[in-house]
């Protein structure tokens, strides 16, 4: 199969490139750079079987020419600075909305009939039934991000009906592991790497989060392709379990061997839009056979020892 990932220099586009291409398939790259790691398509340029093309899902012309001959679309380009939503708040609209639509229209253009898309948790808000499994209410969205990729999803939805199409739709949970280069692992070990002794944390630290390995995150993915075989499959991608902020930083810290003096913003928020507790139910995606094989504290560990590792990394997102 002929595949084409759009944001394929990203941390999960980057790694979703390595499976496929060990898995046989011809694939196309398309990635504007913005945010994306020439290195992390280091091993994918050494295949003949691996095509990168810079551009952005916006520019009609590098969408078109990357998405010909292929048979599906993997959609991971996306803005996904949540965080700073209300500093830039067209952005979400222009990169994760109508970068959604562009590669749609694209799709229908050329007669690619499938889509694998990377949403997120977040659509759920701040929801009253945990864990919060596919088909609960949507709530008020709490930021542009989210709200974004709800816009995506309903575009998708309807050009499945519309055109013929089939999607996967892939609700995620924070993903950590090998190529993390944002969120909380990342910051805190920046943090911490420029100053061991003190350590400041958005919220109060109480905020109950739930995250999934990379690999885990991707194993998924290919079993609901190869498995769910309905027009529109919408599955939660995480883990059976949460933890705290303070968990988390508890873990880095002991393995850092230090103990930082810890500051905290308060709230239970971290910022506009962040949602105190995520905790996503995975039974669907479970009935197919499938079962991270990482505790959260597992990929808190290991992202650590990747970036302890990957000092360039910090360096290039300053």
């Amino acid at each position: 199969m002929r595949c084409l990932v759009t944001g394929s220099a990203g941390f999960i586009g980057s790694s979703l490139v390595d499976r496929l291409l060990s898995q046989g398939h011809e694939v196309v790259g398309l990635d504007n750079f913005s945010t994306g790691q020439e290195r992390f398509l280091e091993p994918a340029r050494r295949s003949s079987r691996f095509e990168l093309v810079r551009g952005d899902v916006l520019d009609a012309e590098a969408l078109g020419r990357a998405m010909s001959g292929c048979e599906m679309v993997f959609h991971l380009a996306a803005n996904a600075d949540v965080r700073f939503g209300t500093d830039h708040p067209s952005r979400d609209l222009e990169q994760n909305t109508i970068g959604t639509f562009r590669v749609l229209d694209a799709m229908r253009k050329l007669g690619v009939k499938r889509i694998a898309f990377s949403s997120t948790g977040s659509v759920y808000g701040e929801p009253k039934v945990f864990p919060t499994p596919e088909d609960a209410p949507f709530p008020i969205q709490t930021s542009l991000y989210a709200a974004a990729k709800v816009a995506g999803e309903g575009l998708i939805q309807a050009f499945c009906e519309g055109f013929g199409m089939q999607a996967w739709i892939f609700r995620f949970v924070s993903i950590l592991g090998e190529r993390y280069s944002h969120g909380h692992v990342f910051d805190f070990y920046k943090s911490l790497r420029a100053d061991p002794t003190r350590l400041r944390i958005l919220g109060n630290g109480k905020q109950r989060k739930s995250y999934l390995y990379v690999q885990d995150c991707l194993d998924a993915i290919m079993l609901a392709i190869e498995r769910a075989n309905d027009k529109v499959n919408i599955f939660n991608l995480g883990a059976d379990e949460f933890c705290e902020v303070n968990d988390s930083v508890g873990w880095i810290c002991e393995a850092l061997s230090i103990t930082p003096e810890r500051t905290y913003t308060g709230g239970e928020r971290g910022w506009v839009g962040d949602s105190p507790f995520i905790f996503l139910d995975t039974k669907k995606i479970r009935s197919l056979g499938w079962a991270p094989k990482l505790t959260i504290r597992d990929g808190i560990l290991r992202t650590l020892r990747y970036l302890q590792d990957s000092a360039w990394l910090l360096e290039a997102r300053s």
